[in-house]
């Protein structure tokens, strides 16, 4: 059995409404392990290290907004994926420097789609009953956000791929401060 490390992030909507034990605790329930953990505010730097502005990453968050926009037959309001990228990116760091965050590295079999699962999906409107975004974020939507002008506050991101892990956890972490037991 092939063992995953993956990144999370409580962000600062669930660390400021005091969720940090209740998360880690829904991780270690299913056996996955922390590997690494720390709090910190991050500054505008890292924030923009954690969302990069590049081709890849504007495509890639424009087209499930705009899958989800087309699911609910509502205009999505931008045609361009880098503009839209761009004000992305500024949203969301401008939601994840406002306070801090709890860096997490999780490491288990399949860690990367099991947290994924524990966590919910991406717009908690959307996840299913007992993921973290269902039971405490659940009536956050990409349409309540958007109309607002900010980032969605979905508590917590959780790496996507191996790569996003891998590209995730150094922006995140030294290699000193991860630990194997």
């Amino acid at each position: 059995m092939i063992h995953e490390q993956t990144l999370v992030l409580i962000k600062p909507d669930a660390v400021q409404r005091q969720l940090i034990g209740e998360i880690i605790k829904r991780f270690e329930e299913n056996q996955l392990k922390v590997c690494a953990l720390k709090m910190i505010h991050p500054n505008e730097e890292l924030a923009k290290k954690h969302y990069p502005l590049d081709e890849e990453w504007c495509k890639s968050a424009f087209e499930k907004t705009k899958k989800s926009a087309q699911e609910e037959k509502r205009t999505l309001g931008f045609s361009n994926h880098i503009e839209f990228g761009e004000i992305l990116q500024n949203w969301l760091v401008n939601f994840i420097t406002e306070s801090p965050v709890i860096a997490i590295i999780i490491k288990g079999p399949n860690a990367i789609n099991s947290v994924r699962d524990i966590v919910g999906a991406t717009e908690p409107c959307k996840a299913i009953s007992g993921t973290i975004r269902k039971d405490f974020a659940s009536d956050e939507s990409y349409e309540k956000a958007n109309s607002v002008g900010r980032a969605l506050r979905n508590l917590i991101h959780a790496s996507d791929s191996i790569e996003n892990a891998k590209r995730e956890i150094q922006v995140w972490f030294k290699e000193h401060e991860v630990y194997e037991y």
